[in-house]
């Protein structure tokens, strides 16, 4: 079939800051999550870094990028009116302790009962990057992915088990793609939202595991 519409990254980030509640305390994972950040509007968010800073803003403007204001991923951020940092070890403290509402992190596969493998593809030659994903993965009230729905060979990273090696049992709240929107509920994932030019069967199609309307 082909897919002539789906999300962009930036999309993609918008319709996740649309469903960051106000209040809430969140982190944003490594990579495209970061993007989230850009999108919150005028929502009081409070953005947590695992590196030590609670408070972050959206990115700076060209030439105003400050070296010491940082996110995990080594990517210039802002610092809001009333921002913080901390040390390392109490960042992970509140990740481990369940203080962030939201954990907003990519994937390369999530499976039907909401498995996360995001750290690690097993090929020989690559480089394991777990950082705090785990803590993040468990610690955490709620845990967002942000991925595309497909591998760059075609492949559903949607699966019935993850074959990668896990993150986390049973963490993952919601799935947002470049072609949909989806719950994990006890029952398997359920579409929430299509953001394609295509329809049910044809999603369910690419999918590769069952969908629920």
């Amino acid at each position: 079939m082909t897919i002539t519409k789906k999300l962009s990254r930036t999309e993609m980030a918008q319709r996740v800051a649309a469903d960051i509640q106000e209040g809430a305390y969140v982190n944003l994972g490594i990579g495209a999550p970061t993007l989230v950040a850009n999108y919150l509007g005028d929502k009081e968010v409070f953005l947590h870094s695992e590196n030590g800073l609670l408070g972050m803003g959206p990115s700076p403007a060209p030439g105003e990028e400050d070296d010491d204001l940082i996110n995990a991923g080594k990517q210039h951020v802002t610092l809001l009116t009333g921002g913080a940092f901390f040390h390392h070890a109490d960042s992970f403290s509140m990740m481990r302790g369940g203080h962030l509402d939201i954990a907003v992190l990519g994937a390369f596969q999530v499976s039907v009962k909401g498995d996360l493998a995001n750290w690690h593809t097993g090929a020989e030659g690559s480089i394991p990057a777990v950082g705090g994903a785990m803590d993040l993965a468990t610690g955490a009230r709620q845990v967002f992915v942000m991925m595309d729905h497909l591998t760059k060979s075609g492949e559903s990273k949607l699966v019935p088990e993850c074959t990668y090696p896990l993150t986390g049992i049973g963490c993952v709240s919601r799935i947002y793609t470049d072609l949909a929107v989806l719950e994990v509920t006890s029952d398997g994932l359920k579409v929430v939202e299509i953001c394609s030019d295509i329809d049910f069967d044809e999603l369910q199609k690419l999918s590769g595991v069952p969908l629920i309307k």
